[in-house]
């Protein structure tokens, strides 16, 4: 179907947004006609703001408007805890369980050879110098478990090492609420390693 030109472009623009297809973009698209134009113009402000004032946090390299970020200038955070994630929206899935108070290290990607992004691709240097410089105690590799995020576990394992920290991994396991006849086998040897006392 031909749309307009204005409103094809909107549409265009929302497909290029991760995991939104035609369908979506158009019911999108759709929703900014209906609204209101000081609506519209908010959002589209909102989007500028965040676009021009949010950077990377000099140490931890957490998305926030502030050098250093909230996490790493909080008084109330465990300093002699590292949480080393991916991206900022693993980050952020931490924050949403109120369980960890310690500090983070995005290393805003994993070690993928098929991609060519090696370990100088990531923010692994920048680590290595945080757990040297600070009085680093442990460190939680929490990358997903893929086979790009168990090779960056392994390699920065290996690395820091020497240091003579702890260095934890977070458990994996079967989902709450799912069935063992269908869970994959990797994720029921991941359960099975990961097992604790009770």
């Amino acid at each position: 179907m031909e749309y307009t030109k204005p409103l094809q472009k909107l549409i265009e623009y929302f497909q290029k947004l991760p995991s939104i297809g035609p369908k979506t973009a158009q019911r999108l698209a759709l929703h900014i006609l209906k609204m209101d134009k000081s609506e519209v113009e908010n959002f589209a402000g909102a989007m500028i703001e965040a676009k021009t004032t949010i950077k990377y946090c000099s140490n931890c390299f957490n998305i926030s408007s502030s050098d250093p970020c909230e996490i790493c200038s909080s008084i109330s955070r465990n300093k002699e805890t590292i949480c080393v994630v991916s991206e900022a929206k693993d980050l952020i899935a931490i924050e949403k369980t109120n369980e960890y108070n310690g500090l983070y290290h995005v290393l805003q990607g994993l070690i993928s050879p098929i991609d060519g992004i090696g370990p100088d691709d990531i923010k692994v240097k920048e680590l290595l110098n945080r757990v040297h410089k600070e009085n680093i105690k442990e460190i939680i590799l929490a990358l997903n478990p893929s086979v790009e995020g168990e090779a960056t576990a392994l390699y920065l394992s290996k690395l820091l090492k020497p240091f003579g920290i702890k260095v934890s991994r977070i458990a994996y396991g079967i989902p709450l609420g799912s069935e063992l006849e269908y869970t994959d086998e990797l994720t029921l040897i991941r359960a099975l390693e990961s097992r604790l006392e009770m």
